[in-house]
């Protein structure tokens, strides 16, 4: 029987080699040369942090994360995963570790050919079972022992091409298995709603800046309203107006943040038609108004 002392010493020790492993990371997502693999360490600045999460799979491997989405707050703490299964606005706010330890995370870009040919070489009564809300899930020793194959392989370049598929397929199955493994398999019901919640998802960010007609969106995904609206928050944690409402305030910000323009022309470049509306929320959003935030954001910048 190995004891529970053991066990501990070998996730610690797994867990030492993959922050070795990942040594090179900055506080910008630095990329590896493993495809779809980046890695992310130190005092994260939060106006980083809120942005369009692409989908991802994320191990925080030290320290802690807490990532919002909606009305709905996921808490990670290492060694701990998310699944983020589509893109999503959100922010973010990262925390060092215990002794000082530099906050570190790696993740892995959901590839959805990859997972759909996971999920056709599975069991047809396969299913993933969790909670509805967006929640933390705890990284088991076989998940952290994955993530530390797929991390050596940059010791060894030339084995990349023909082991890394192998070590992410392994990874999105770990995922399944886990407590929000639902939202992996939803997202590639090919003849689901859910791949069709993922078509309005990428039509609004293409058109955030339009009215949205949702009863024309939910029709066009062969949907009633009400379904409709129903699905697209299972996914996404939003509603599609609250979804357009983040996706263009954050590009307000990048606008704001990034050139010259005035607080007045950059919401209506983002589809406001009331500069009075668009400082209201932009200060809801992000906790200052849009004038004092860009100040604030470009000294940081420019620091």
């Amino acid at each position: 029987m190995i004891e529970k002392a053991e066990v501990g010493m070998s996730l610690q020790n797994t867990i030492d080699e993959i922050v070795a492993l990942t040594a090179q990371a900055t506080t910008e997502p630095t990329p590896t040369a493993i495809p779809g693999v980046i890695i992310i360490k130190g005092d994260v600045p939060e106006h980083q942090l809120t942005a369009i999460y692409e989908p991802m799979i994320g191990l925080v491997v030290q320290g802690g994360k807490n990532i919002s989405i909606g009305n709905q707050e996921i808490r990670l703490r290492a060694p701990s995963y998310c699944v983020i299964p589509t893109e999503l606005p959100a922010s973010g706010r990262v925390f060092q570790g215990k002794n000082n330890e530099p906050y570190l995370s790696v993740g892995i870009k959901i590839n959805y050919d990859s997972l759909i040919g996971l999920l056709n070489d599975l069991p047809k009564n396969f299913s993933s079972e969790g909670t509805e809300e967006f929640s933390a899930c705890p990284a088991t020793p076989d998940f952290l022992d994955v993530w530390l194959r797929m991390l050596r392989l940059l010791k060894t370049p030339r084995d990349i091409a023909a082991l890394a598929p192998v070590y992410e397929r392994e990874i999105l199955y770990r995922a399944l298995l886990g407590p929000q493994g639902w939202r992996l398999q939803k997202a590639c019901m090919e003849e689901g709603r859910a791949s069709k919640i993922r078509t309005a998802i990428l039509w609004i960010r293409k058109n955030f800046s339009k009215n949205i007609d949702v009863q024309q969106i939910a029709i066009k995904s062969g949907m009633a309203i009400t379904t409709f609206h129903r699905r697209f928050k299972e996914i996404t944690g939003l509603s599609p107006i609250q979804f357009q409402k983040q996706l263009r305030l954050l590009e307000a910000r990048k606008i704001l943040a990034f050139s010259d323009s005035s607080v007045t022309d950059a919401a209506f470049e983002v589809g406001y038609e009331s500069p009075s509306q668009f400082n209201r929320e932009y200060s809801r959003f992000f906790g200052a108004s849009p004038a004092k935030d860009a100040s604030i954001l470009k000294c940081k910048i420019n620091t």
